[in-house]
């Protein structure tokens, strides 16, 4: 039987995404299944005018208690980015044309993933900007150090993101359109033989269908 796979669809700014980060290297450790990390820019970039005009009153409050104990219930260190990777005004909502942060670090993961590291990236880097233990994370040498111990050659990655984000959004561009053919826009967004798992909450749900598929362990 050939090998199982799914296609998992990543913002770097997502507190739901880093709260689903051990489970899905749990998955790819435990079990025969190749996980396609397909990194997306967030929802902040792709629709600037989301959290000004359509997102709820109730949007930020909710997720930041939601978040925290997701992190509690899950044992996960957690806090929210210094600096948040969106450069945003968060009592008008209004998001900055200029986005450094996030674009510098979804083309890092697609260049990740273009070396077979994706996952191995998400390991080091998601860690080094979500679990509270490093302040200004892009500045000085915390992305690079955080590429090395993912196995990835910083100097080579850091250059490319700069030479190459053209070539490098074309490819987010094209993760975010076979996210929207998948049949949802959120992340994570887990899609396995064509049918998509919003959430980290169905991360279960997933497993359940690979076992009915053939998911064998390791």
């Amino acid at each position: 039987m050939a090998q199982l796979s799914f296609d998992l669809y990543w913002s770097m700014r997502s507190p739901y995404c880093y709260l689903s980060l051990d489970r899905m290297l749990e998955i790819e450790r435990n079990h025969d299944v190749m996980v396609n990390l397909r990194p997306v820019y967030p929802i902040a970039v792709r629709d600037p005018d989301f959290f000004r005009v359509r997102a709820s009153k109730h949007y930020r409050p909710y997720n930041l208690l939601d978040t925290v104990r997701l992190a509690e219930r899950h044992g996960i260190k957690y806090r929210r980015p210094v600096p948040d990777p969106i450069v945003q005004n968060l009592a008008t909502g209004e998001i900055s044309e200029d986005q450094p942060f996030i674009r510098r670090i979804t083309r890092l993961a697609q260049a990740a993933v273009r070396r077979g590291k994706g996952m191995a990236y998400l390991d080091q880097v998601s860690r080094l900007i979500w679990d509270g233990g490093t302040d200004n994370w892009h500045e000085g040498e915390h992305l690079a150090q955080a590429l090395e111990r993912a196995g990835l050659p910083a100097v080579d990655l850091l250059n490319e993101v700069e030479a190459d984000s053209d070539s490098l959004d074309a490819e987010i561009h094209a993760n975010e359109a076979a996210q929207d053919a998948a049949g949802h826009g959120g992340v994570p967004l887990m899609v396995f033989d064509g049918e998509p798992f919003f959430g980290q909450d169905r991360i279960e749900l997933l497993l359940w269908r690979m076992g009915r598929n053939g998911l064998m362990p390791r």
